[in-house]
């Protein structure tokens, strides 16, 4: 009971807290966010520790963890729509630009990070600041968050060069930062035991990637074949649910083969499933469509449980705080350094040269994936990896979203409120 209690709570604050940020020109997705906050462990939960009542509040992070199911499906059907993007069609236009930005920009990120926390390290001393947290948190940087940017998309019904370029190198981000986390993770690794393991810095990563995409890919076509089977829409509506949830169930799955270990990305997984689907069937735009509809509450309880997990103890301590900091300022300046030049390289529209880093700055799912890993290194130094990127998500998640309305208004892909589209007032005037 104090589950279901749990949830009907979370979706209710969330829904609520979109009437109170309305006014203030806020996306919903910052109000999930703060709805999560005031309803976990540093809020009601504080309400429902005293009165020893469950499911009032998130209680503690142990409680909230219960419902990871639910983020992990979120994040499947999150992935899933942004395969939608890489139609064919879609790709021929955008995809040699959107590739170059993608792994420009990601690199860019982890060199800028690297190189000003690597002069910090040599300033405080590897005591306080070891080289290998430094290096590590660089490879973090690469990170961006596919969740908050496609909900702000969503919710505006954003459209234009800038929003069709943007969810395809948001995509490739999962990509690329595997393979560089799995470099610096093993270089770290190396630094503090003394032997860097060649497997794990140079083949694990290869084989994560290419065995979830292949998972997609055959998953993608059993769904469309299945699809076939049935014609009514809930059904059909059915079997889309079916194969998301079941991608991010097998893509969970690991073992080993020798010293190779074998993962899956369910990020990579599901995005593979939802390209290969949008491709091979035709209606495959009304059923992504209607899936849309159908994960919204989803998507709500994923943000509120997120928001109901970030860690406001790391305000207590300002080596992190400062530490923090000097890790958000120096991976925002590559996130748009990076790509303000390489679409600038690929001649693309003057938009995208001048927004689109603004819109990679949202951090939250993978980050965190990474720094759970980031344990491995030990305490001291996994858990300043840790509490650095807790300290850097909640950063990011509150403000991420904001900043990403706010370019995608100033490139003009978003109509604000109370104001009609050239198109609507033209066939008004024609009247």
């Amino acid at each position: 009971m104090d589950v279901l209690i749990s949830i009907a709570i979370a979706l209710s604050a969330g829904l609520l807290m979109t009437r109170v940020i309305k006014p203030l020109g806020l996306p919903a997705v910052t109000g999930y966010l703060v709805a999560g906050v005031l309803i976990g462990p540093y809020g009601l939960g504080i309400l429902g520790n005293f009165l020893s009542v469950q499911g009032l509040g998130f209680t503690s992070m142990q409680y909230a963890d219960r419902f990871r199911v639910i983020s992990d499906v979120a994040l499947g059907f999150i992935a899933f729509s942004i395969g939608n993007e890489f139609r064919i069609s879609q790709i021929k236009q955008i995809g040699k630009k959107a590739a170059v930005i993608g792994v420009v920009q990601a690199l860019s990120a982890t060199v800028f990070v690297d190189i000003a926390l690597g002069v910090l390290s040599l300033v405080l001393g590897e005591a306080v600041f070891p080289m290998s947290a430094a290096i590590t948190l660089g490879a973090v940087a690469t990170a961006t968050a596919p969740a908050a940017t496609l909900m702000v998309v969503r919710q505006y019904k954003a459209s234009g060069p800038l929003t069709n370029i943007l969810l395809p190198i948001v995509a490739l981000d999962d990509a690329v930062g595997l393979v560089v986390f799995a470099v610096s993770f093993g270089i770290a690794k190396g630094m503090i035991g003394g032997r860097v393991d060649v497997v794990s810095v140079a083949v694990n990563p290869i084989v994560e990637i290419a065995v979830s995409l292949v998972l997609g890919f055959v998953m993608g076509f059993l769904f469309s074949e299945t699809e076939k089977l049935f014609h009514s829409r809930s059904k059909r509506l059915s079997v889309s649910v079916t194969f998301v949830i079941l991608t991010v169930a097998i893509s969970m799955l690991k073992f080993n083969i020798g010293a190779v270990k074998i993962g899956f990305s369910p990020l990579l997984s599901c995005m593979m499933l939802g390209t290969v689907f949008c491709n091979m069937c035709e209606s495959s735009e009304e059923l992504m469509d209607r899936v849309d509809r159908w994960t919204n509450p989803l998507f709500i309880l994923f943000f509120v449980i997120s928001g109901a997990q970030l860690e406001l103890s790391v305000f207590t301590s300002l080596s992190i705080i400062g530490v923090g900091l000097v890790y958000i300022i120096f991976r925002s300046l590559g996130k748009m350094a990076g790509a303000h030049y390489s679409a600038k390289l690929m001649k693309c529209d003057n938009n995208i040269v001048k927004y689109l880093g603004i819109t990679l700055l949202p951090q939250a799912g993978v980050a965190l994936g990474m720094a759970v890993s980031a344990m491995q290194l030990g305490e001291d130094v996994g858990g300043l990896v840790r509490n650095i990127i807790l300290f850097s998500v909640l950063i990011y998640e509150l403000i991420g979203p904001v900043l990403t309305k706010t370019a995608l208004i100033k490139a003009g892909e978003i109509i604000p409120e109370n104001k009609k589209s050239a198109k609507v007032l033209n066939a008004g005037n024609a009247k």
